[in-house]
């Protein structure tokens, strides 16, 4: 029973560890920590707020007003010049008014519309970000694992070589191999070491970038998970045409458009005539010598219409009309680029999958070359230093181009799961 209990403790352990050091744990987290993405949330809840004031003109508005004043008249004196007493008056006003915007050329429902639309814009503006940071977090894991593989092989290139030159002593001093052999062993441990000290730096700079965007400390190398699925289109014109409805930069593009159009409108509205109607009551103290007191209840309607304001109003228009003008413009080549875009996205998925195959294949012939070239050299065979040392520096490159392609071919899925937007912390798994 006591067995039991400490496997299940033990397995409790394990999965919580492998559970908060995978590729869905960092990336929870750089959602939740990464001050872009914060910022646009601010700026989200900003644009709500815009609404809600945009609303407020379908609303009457109540206006409370008050002033008090004390007059005191000193040195009077009649039409024949005689003194009077001097005076002393206060006069109270109170006032409460309400105005209700009748009609204002529509200007009023267009600005609530270009919110409405300004916020759509927002939420897509967020999900971009938010896109973005899961691409860049997903290039940072995936870095960070492929440096730490490449310190790895360059590491045990070394260890091998160090090896290599301690063999060759020893062959050199029997007689089995010349200077020159142990030479080219020593140069090739020379160059190990240069190239290790360049994949520690690598590593130490992935490291840094890792833990910008994440806001979290690097994880044990060891318990790095590299298996992360993403739903993606099968073909390329599956692709095309998920980014023509879902793609957010063109999303973002049309709503611009959108906005320009409710933009014009709102200055065309300004060439309208505008109703309102005011509804007030006052109450005055001390009016005149003559009033003590008196309640005044006013209803005023009132219609405007600007016919000329400097040329202000029209210059407005054709700013506007210029900007939607501009806009479409832009959309147009968005809708073009979304489409050139897409197709390079998937050319390189399929091109990166490729390239991992074909960096299989080679890295398992490396293997193969370098474990029976290394076998005949130790017997004494027909190899030489030169053999093994090619064969090794080939399996290292293997092994590199290998780690590198897999860090690739990941990192592609993203950007074209990005590209066709269905990229979101729910379709990673």
């Amino acid at each position: 029973m006591k067995n039991i209990i400490i496997i299940f403790l033990f397995t409790i352990y394990f999965l919580k560890t492998e559970a908060s050091e995978n590729f869905k744990f960092y990336l929870k987290k750089t959602i939740d920590n990464n001050l872009q993405l914060n910022a646009e949330r601010k700026n989200l809840e900003s644009v709500r707020q815009d609404r809600n004031i945009s609303r407020s003109e379908f609303l009457p508005s109540i206006t409370i007003s008050g002033d008090q004043t004390s007059t005191t008249s000193t040195n009077r004196t009649n039409q024949s010049g005689a003194s009077l007493a001097d005076t002393n008056s206060d006069t109270e006003n109170k006032k409460i008014s309400l105005e209700q915007i009748i009609f204002s050329g529509f200007k009023g429902l267009n600005t609530f519309k270009k919110s409405e639309l300004e916020t759509q814009r927002a939420i897509l503006k967020l999900k971009k970000k938010e896109q973005e940071i899961i691409v860049e977090t997903a290039f940072a894991y995936f870095d960070l694992i492929f440096k730490s593989n490449n310190e790895k092989f360059n590491l045990s290139n070394v260890n091998l070589f160090e090896r290599q030159v301690e063999f060759d002593n020893a062959r050199l001093q029997k007689g089995e191999i010349t200077l020159t052999d142990l030479a080219q062993s020593e140069s090739s441990l020379a160059g190990a070491n240069a190239n290790l000290i360049k994949a520690k730096t690598e590593l130490l700079s992935s490291i840094t970038n890792f833990e910008r965007v994440t806001r979290e400390k690097v994880p044990s190398f060891e318990n790095l998970n590299e298996k992360v699925t993403i739903d993606l289109p099968n073909t390329l014109n599956t692709s095309l045409d998920l980014s023509s409805l879902k793609n957010l930069s063109l999303l973002i593009s049309k709503l611009d458009y959108e906005i320009s159009i409710k933009e014009l409108n709102i200055e065309r509205a300004r060439l309208s005539p505008k109703a309102s109607i005011e509804v007030s009551k006052s109450e005055n103290k001390d009016f005149s010598s003559s009033i003590d007191e008196k309640d005044d209840e006013t209803v005023k309607a009132t219609i405007t219409w600007p016919i000329i304001k400097g040329g202000e109003n029209i210059s407005s228009i054709k700013k506007s009309s210029l900007e939607k003008q501009r806009f479409q413009l832009l959309l147009k080549d968005t809708k073009n680029k979304v489409l050139s875009d897409t197709s390079n996205s998937w050319s390189n998925y399929q091109s990166s999958r490729s390239v991992l195959e074909a960096t299989k294949a080679q890295l398992k012939a490396a293997e193969i070359a370098n474990e029976g070239i290394t076998l005949e050299y130790d017997s004494g065979n027909t190899r030489t230093t030169l053999d093994v040392i090619q064969s090794r520096s080939l399996l290292l490159e293997a092994q590199i181009a290998n780690s590198r392609a897999q860090r690739d071919f990941m990192v592609s899925q993203f950007k074209l799961a990005k590209q066709v937007g269905v990229l979101s912390l729910n379709s990673v798994k």
